[in-house]
């Protein structure tokens, strides 16, 4: 008895090691980097850092039979903030991947320096499709949408029913720029043409000067190539100075289930926008949604929803690969499908992009809205094929 005890204790000791060797420093370690306190905390913010938890808990709290942790920090959509979190989590805190990254200025820096120190990173929460064109990186992943898609969608569908002139109100930074152009493009191809633009700060709270410009253009639509906050303050403004009583039609190219609750639907109802998930769209996603609800008061959007699918595919990664090593988990999220609630379907470019599908929504009238949270009519799902670059044509180095 005394032979075997020892030799089963013996096992179990190999095995830990094992396991241990397989998963650097003991544990599994994610960081959720964000902006938790401006324009865009309730774009992504804590609710993201919940989503990470819940696929966490849903996938055990192990892989590998090694602990998974979550750390979370705010970037306050500062670039040099964020590049000195990522650089001290990577070298002195022992974390393995980051993910969400809100603001497409700081996703970009963020992912700059995890190619640098062979790091993956997950994107959920910036839109530029730089990050998997020229920008690209062999270990940096988009998750949840980007600029291409929103045009594909919300640009597309208006052209179609007759907004085929455009003036744009911009964000003055990377993702505005992004998000303009390849709208811009997208206009002028389906046969539509381009009459302005201006570019507004980050967070400004005086949209007067910028809609007045709009107005006086004679575009049929507005084009708000913004989010967050400053996308519900441009809407609300644009009510006061009568844009849409007008005739001209306000297109949020980046508009989610988030900011249309803080906006309201009577200020909302009519606006066309383009989401990757909607949680009232069937069973499963509802089941998701009530489970995000108890955890954060609020239901997700695609940015919640994307987080939640980029780390349970991230801890799957690490399954398959059989270590937490960059190269091999790497490798093995370019490889595996995605499947769950949010990527149902879904396949990963060789330029780190994830191939989904996404929606083409319309913003309830109040009347229309049976429950809380009931905000969306689908118009249409978007393939995914068809809502994103042909890695072969993104720019991206390492397409062969």
């Amino acid at each position: 008895m005394r032979k075997n005890l020892i030799a089963s204790l013996a096992i179990v000791l190999a095995s830990s090691t094992a396991a241990l060797a397989d998963a650097s420093d003991g544990k599994v370690k994610i960081g959720i980097l964000n902006d938790q306190s401006g324009v865009y905390a309730d774009f992504g913010g804590k609710s993201s850092v919940e989503a990470a938890k819940m696929a966490i808990e849903d996938y055990g709290g192990k892989v590998l039979g090694v602990p998974v942790e979550i750390v979370d920090a705010d970037h306050q959509n500062k670039p040099d903030i964020a590049s000195n979190i990522a650089r001290q989590w990577y070298d002195t805190e022992q974390v393995d991947a980051i993910m969400e990254l809100t603001t497409s200025s700081v996703a970009l820096a963020v992912q700059a320096i995890g190619k640098e120190k062979k790091k993956i990173d997950i994107v959920t929460g910036a839109a530029t499709t730089e990050l998997t064109g020229k920008q690209c990186s062999p270990y940096g992943f988009h998750w949840a949408y980007d600029t291409h898609a929103l045009a594909v969608g919300t640009g597309g569908a208006l052209v179609k029913q007759g907004g085929d002139s455009w003036f744009f109100l911009t964000a003055d930074y990377a993702f505005g720029y992004s998000l303009e152009q390849q709208t811009s493009d997208f206009v002028k191809a389906s046969g539509g043409s381009v009459v302005g633009a201006v570019r507004h700060p980050l967070a400004t709270t005086d949209f007067s000067s910028f809609l007045l410009q709009a107005q006086s253009s004679g575009a049929k639509v507005v084009g708000l190539a913004n989010a967050g906050a400053d996308t519900q303050n441009a809407i609300k403004q644009a009510a006061e100075f009568g844009i849409t009583q007008g005739g001209q039609r306000l297109a949020a190219l980046l508009f989610t289930l988030a900011e249309v609750h803080g906006l309201g639907l009577e200020a909302a109802q009519g606006l066309t926008l383009t989401e990757g998930f909607y949680w009232n769209r069937d069973e499963d996603s509802q089941k998701f949604g009530k489970r995000f609800f108890e955890h954060t008061g609020k239901m997700p959007n695609m940015v919640h929803a994307g987080t939640y699918s980029a780390v349970l595919q991230y801890l799957k990664a690490i399954e398959k690969a059989g270590t937490d090593e960059t190269e091999a988990v790497a490798k093995a999220l370019h490889e595996m499908p995605v499947d769950d609630v949010f990527g149902r379907g879904g396949t990963v470019g060789p330029n780190g992009r994830m191939f989904h599908d996404m929606y083409l929504l319309e913003v309830k009238k109040p009347g229309d809205s049976k429950e809380p949270w009931d905000y969306f009519n689908v118009l249409a799902t978007i393939p995914g094929k068809d809502a994103y670059i042909d890695p072969s044509k993104s720019g991206c180095e390492f397409v062969k």
